[in-house]
């Protein structure tokens, strides 16, 4: 049994991709790609043997993988006799292959006719399909989803036969036990169902993120002695999203028991599981557990009651690319998917990329606890796909044929039918038929009504001539057709031009974008046309990055530069403008303005200390102060021009003393308040 990558996992991831084995001889690998395409690989010889697109694989991509079982494929439900026909119509059932996709469909895809069977949409599930699981014997299917319901399909009518709500959460994994009466479910929580009545008959603890697989270790119980009823006795084994840890659990008569028995501890998050199942107590089971970083991890383990410590593998496979030179360095290789072969000795393992993968089988040695395979995988990316496969046939020419198709290179135009001679006309004039008309008549004279020939080509030739450049590489003609500044004459270029020009015009393009900054703007209007006109076509080339490589880096680095050129540009602009700035404020002369009006005030020291001395005094006056002062000031003033009288009298009786009271005066700063204390009355 195995159980592969569920959607839980990232897809683009290079491992945990929906995958699974054929039941049969695992003849066929199944496994979905990212973008929603399904391919089936033959194992024995890594051919291609199938493909297959849904009609909505991109929006409903694949997240889940389910062969039908072999003992189902075998059977025969009607009794009757049947006729040759109607064998071979039961045996081509036999490749029916369950595809659950994202939203919420569920496709059932034969193999061997190589398109759809049937599929199963309504009354199914709203969201996301989780997993899928086959029943062994009623060919009935059990899938679960993110709506928290399990739902139970008949496959010959592809309608819903029961549907309960399995978790509160959504249900992540799905297993059917060997007798196919119980269902194991999982979300976070493990629940075993009676599958006759949907109620639950177990629970268990679980993990701690969602479950990914789940599948049964053992057919029988280890303990014989006591009557088995088809579950109690048995193990599984689950293994959960972002959990190195693999639980074993054990089906229990009494419901107070609800842990893991033992535990498996792996490098990474399992992404695909096979093991062998356990037929007897002695014998052990085998398991491969193959981890989201690439390597193979191998256990043999008899289980046999309660383990404390958590196992680890008997054998580690890892494969990884030869080192050339001295330089390079092995790389490691994921392996996508790895199951035991029927004699229990050998491993299939599947490595490589999700487009080309390499399918090997690898014989087991028990003795070794790590194995590095180094294997060369630089050759295997090309498809090898069957001409039986492919849809596609190719007429068959004699080869003596020649084939002419309008629009190749070497046809200017359309072929047009020869115009009808002169002779051909007389014999209508003669028949009495209607009369020719003008463009008939000028045909016949065979007049070339254009007399001037143009330098430029036509607007109709372009794509011919664009096509014609590219091959013949002719300068000349490549020049006449990319140095046009039309835009809508570019888009109808574009849009009239082969395919298989599309390549080398982006390589020209290349060439001519690394060359003069000139060329480079026209260059960049052609380029951003090609890539949103044929971004469809571009899409499905498998080898568009080797060829489009220079043409990555050379946008690359370009776009590096752009930055500090954006800087460089803002900063020069600013200067620029603060220099214009200033040579306009230099060159600018004042006019010559007379003034209307001046003030000038006079002040001195005096004033300026009463101002501040005004300022410094309070505020609130009172205004008997205010009078005081002023009669004081008319009182000094009355004894001033008194004194100055008796002066001017002494004066003339004696000059000498005059001179003496003057200067005493001056010292004394009387002289001073005087033309003060007149300023201040007035």
């Amino acid at each position: 049994m195995a159980a592969g990558g569920r959607g839980v996992a990232d897809p683009l991831s290079p491992a945990g991709l929906p995958c699974a084995f054929s039941p049969l001889n695992q003849a066929y690998f199944a496994l979905a790609s990212a973008d929603g395409q399904l391919r089936v690989w033959e194992t024995a010889n890594n051919r291609l043997h199938q493909e297959y697109v849904p009609s909505a694989h991109l929006s409903g991509t694949c997240t889940c993988l389910a062969w039908a079982p072999a003992r189902l494929q075998a059977k025969e439900s009607p009794q009757r006799k049947k006729r040759k026909s109607e064998a071979i119509e039961t045996s081509n059932q036999i490749d029916l292959l369950a595809i659950g996709t994202a939203v919420g469909s569920i496709l059932l895809y034969s193999t061997v006719k190589g398109e759809l069977h049937s599929k199963l949409i309504s009354g199914g599930h709203d969201n996301k399909v989780n997993c899928i699981q086959w029943h062994q014997d009623n060919g009935c299917l059990y899938s679960c989803s993110d709506d928290k319901y399990i739902v139970e399909w008949n496959t010959q009518t592809c309608k819903v036969k029961c549907k309960w709500k399995g978790d509160n959460s959504s249900v992540s994994s799905l297993c059917i036990s060997p007798d196919g009466k119980m269902l194991l479910s999982a979300g976070r929580t493990i629940k075993l169902w009676v599958l006759e009545t949907k109620e639950i008959y177990r629970h268990f603890t679980g993990h701690a993120t969602p479950v990914s697989t789940l599948i049964f270790t053992t057919i029988r119980p280890p303990n014989e002695s006591q009557p088995f009823d088809g579950i109690t006795g048995l193990y599984f084994l689950s293994g959960a999203v972002h959990d190195r840890l693999l639980n074993v659990w054990q089906v229990r008569s009494e419901n107070k028991e609800k842990n893991a028995v033992m535990s498996f501890t792996v490098t990474d998050e399992p992404v695909y599981i096979d093991l062998t199942l356990s037929e007897n107590k002695e014998e052990p089971v085998k398991l491969a557990v193959v981890c989201r970083d690439g390597q193979v991890h191998l256990f043999e383990h008899i289980l046999n009651g309660y383990c404390k410590k958590p196992l680890t593998s008997n054998c580690t496979i890892q494969i990884a690319t030869p080192g050339k030179g001295k330089k390079s360095t092995p790389k490691p290789i994921p392996i996508l998917a790895a199951g035991f072969c029927s004699d229990k000795m050998s491993l299939l393992l599947v490595y490589g990329n999700w487009f080309q993968p390499v399918i090997e089988r690898v014989a087991l040695n028990s003795k070794e606890s790590h194995m590095c395979l180094v294997r060369d995988i630089s050759n295997c990316w090309a498809p090898k796909v069957e001409t039986a496969v492919t849809k596609v046939r190719t007429p068959v020419v004699n080869s003596e044929a020649k084939v002419l198709v309008p629009g190749v290179p070497g046809h200017h135009a359309a072929i047009k039918p020869a115009p009808p001679q002169i002779e051909e006309v007389e014999n209508k004039r003669k028949l009495g038929e209607n009369e020719i008309s003008i463009e008939e008549r000028l045909g016949a004279l065979d007049i070339d009504t254009k007399k001037e020939k143009d330098d430029l080509p036509q607007t109709n030739s372009f794509p011919v001539l664009l096509t014609q450049g590219l091959e013949s590489n002719d300068f000349e003609i490549l020049n006449k057709v990319l140095q046009t500044r039309n835009l809508n004459l570019i888009k109808r270029t574009v849009l009239r031009m082969p395919l298989h020009a599309v390549i080398p015009l982006l390589q020209e393009l290349t060439k001519r974008l690394q060359g003069h900054p000139n060329s480079a703007v026209l260059m960049v209007q052609w380029l951003k046309c090609v890539l949103t006109v044929h971004a469809s076509y571009l899409s499905t080339l498998p080898d568009l990055v080797p060829q489009l490589g220079t043409l990555y880096q050379l946008m690359e680095s370009r776009v590096k530069t752009f930055q500090k050129l954006s800087h460089l540009h803002g900063k020069l602009i600013l200067l620029i403008t603060q220099v214009t700035a200033s040579e306009k404020t230099k060159g600018m002369t004042c006019p010559a303005q007379k003034a209307k009006l001046v003030y000038e005030e006079e002040s001195s020291e005096e004033e300026s200390d009463d101002e501040i001395a005004e300022k410094d005094s309070d505020d609130n006056w009172d205004e008997d102060e205010e009078e005081k002062e002023s009669e004081k000031d008319e009182d000094v003033d009355d004894e001033n021009e008194e004194e100055e009288e008796d002066v001017e009298e002494k004066d003339e009786e004696n000059g000498e003393e005059d001179r003496d009271v003057a200067s005493e005066k001056e010292l004394n700063g009387d002289s001073d308040l005087d033309p003060e204390n007149e300023s201040e009355e007035e």
